[in-house]
């Protein structure tokens, strides 16, 4: 008789100092134009809720959250794009609106890219909704893109 392991699934935790320079290094290798180290680091400092999803031997994604206010800003999602369509982008971002919900956030926003097809139709599946645009927001290889704000109504209003 042959056993056959089943992989365990990857586990969230908060991101810890010593995790910054692996998210650097998979941020470098998902995107055009990349957070820093010291971003990372800094979001860290500032006490924002950042987690990494590890399946037990790497980093393969992270999120970073900013809450204040009844207001919670997705600042940034990523997974290894050697493992985009599994699933793992979707799982962070309900992990990021769970914490939202935890802290009692009534709207959670965030900006994508128009380019950005696949994270946009991520976003719209959860429930996030256009909410506007803000002009030449990204960096792009001929000058700069818009981003679209999108929002996510958590809390009916009291």
């Amino acid at each position: 008789m042959v056993a056959i392991l089943k992989p365990r699934p990857a586990e969230f935790r908060r991101m810890r100092a010593e995790d910054v320079d692996a998210v650097a290094a998979l941020e470098a290798l998902a995107y055009e134009f990349p957070w820093t180290r010291g971003i990372f680091a800094d979001c860290l400092r500032a006490g924002y809720d950042c987690i990494v999803l590890n399946d037990g031997v790497a980093t393969i994604g992270y999120g970073v959250l900013s809450c204040a206010a009844g207001e919670a800003h997705v600042l940034n999602v990523c997974v290894a794009p050697v493992l985009h369509g599994q699933g793992h982008g979707r799982r962070i971002v309900k992990r990021l609106i769970d914490i939202a919900r935890w802290q009692r956030v009534e709207r959670v926003y965030l900006e994508v890219r128009p380019s950005n097809l696949r994270a946009i139709g991520l976003y719209e599946s959860i429930g996030f909704n256009e909410f506007g645009r803000r002009p030449n927001y990204y960096p792009a290889r001929r000058g700069r893109e818009d981003a679209i704000v999108m929002a996510m109504e958590l809390l009916a209003a009291e």
